[in-house]
């Protein structure tokens, strides 16, 4: 992203600051939130849950102890992003998420990523399917496509690459040949193209991140457009496993996500970062959609743990989004969302298994 666009989009994103934001729920403190949530997470843990989608760049006894009092499993996802400290470089990212692996008594697993900074380069191709070929020898089951295809770099002719360029072709058919399946972050939540809304829950991340807020910025891509580009990835590569994070980018629209489940078979979704999304939505509609296409949903947060994360405060966060995500998929309790009352959806136990385990090992081999 070039220093021009970014101080266009700090401009937009200080205006739109002057909306308020949704003041937070009072509750109870964190103590007893968390002893409020104990039966939840102990019916979360009994079922074994994998969490396909986080990003984890340390760890530490506690945590540890957290993941195992869960039977919790972790797919760590790799991101290269040039916006942020911890994200810039590969190979250090790649050494870590191995290291977690190792050392952490089988919670962890790793879906790496290749540099699509380096897509101008000659041998773009061929170096990223020889280091994602020494990532999945090592034990890497996935690897990400983010956001930044189609929303940031550009190509040496000033236009915005997408998912579908020829040049990442070689490097699914790879994946494909290995068994591997690729998550795919393509495009953000609509509030980013404007207009601005305090009520949307993706809403605070672009106060914090205004690089992505994108509304009214010359020459910037629809979000239709990114979307069609990884549908035509799908439709190309009918071999090639896909999850489609954060709701497959159709937040706000369960017929559109059913439809693409319809018509691509090799395309399923996660939750990351989304439950919120859901959670806004008619019980009885959403409902019947996580229980039609229960095989095609896979249970995620995009939970991170930072190196400099205070440990403390990180266990509170986990705990109370597994306890309250549970909640609302398992259980009929009411539940506090966006400054509204949301009913859980007691779905069947069958549906539940899935979501949280099963469509994790069918999706993504080796978990």
């Amino acid at each position: 992203m070039t220093r021009s666009a970014r101080t266009i989009a700090q401009t937009i994103i200080t205006l739109c600051l002057a909306l308020p934001a949704t003041p937070a729920p009072t509750s109870a403190s964190a103590p007893a939130k968390l002893a409020d949530d104990e039966g939840a997470l102990s019916a979360f843990a009994a079922i074994h849950p994998i969490d396909v989608h986080v990003h984890v760049f340390r760890t530490d006894p506690a945590f540890q102890k957290m993941l195992e009092r869960l039977n919790l499993k972790l797919l760590d996802i790799l991101v290269i992003d040039d916006t942020n400290p911890n994200r810039r470089q590969l190979q250090p990212q790649i050494d870590n998420g191995l290291e977690l692996v190792r050392s952490g008594g089988g919670h962890f697993a790793l879906c790496t990523t290749f540099d699509p900074y380096k897509f101008d380069n000659a041998s773009f191709a061929a170096d990223a399917i020889r280091q994602l070929d020494r990532d999945f020898a090592h034990g890497a089951l996935a690897v990400k496509v983010w956001k930044n295809v189609g929303m940031e770099i550009k190509d040496g002719s000033g236009k915005y690459v997408m998912a579908d360029d020829p040049k990442f072709e070689p490097i699914y058919k790879d994946i494909a040949a290995h068994g591997k399946t690729l998550m795919t972050h393509q495009a953000e939540p609509d509030v980013a193209w404007g207009p601005p809304d305090a009520a949307d829950p993706s809403w605070s991340y672009y106060q914090e991140n205004p690089q992505w807020y994108v509304a009214n910025r010359p020459g910037f891509p629809l979000k239709q457009k990114i979307l069609d580009a990884r549908d035509h990835v799908l439709a190309q590569n009918p071999k090639l496993p896909m999850v489609g994070v954060h709701l497959g980018g159709m937040e706000r629209d369960l017929g559109n996500i059913a439809r693409h489940l319809d018509e691509y078979p090799n395309f399923a979704i996660d939750t990351a970062a989304r439950m919120e999304y859901l959670m806004l939505m008619p019980p009885e509609k959403v409902s019947a959609f996580l229980i039609k296409y229960q095989d095609r949903i896979l249970y995620g947060t995009d939970l991170d743990l930072h190196p400099d994360a205070n440990i403390p405060h990180a266990l509170t966060e986990w705990q109370s989004t597994y306890a309250r995500d549970w909640k609302f998929l398992a259980t009929s309790d009411t539940l506090t969302a966006g400054g509204r009352q949301v009913r859980g959806l007691n779905l069947p136990q069958a549906a539940l298994q899935k979501i949280f385990r099963s469509n994790a090992i069918r999706w993504i081999p080796g978990l």
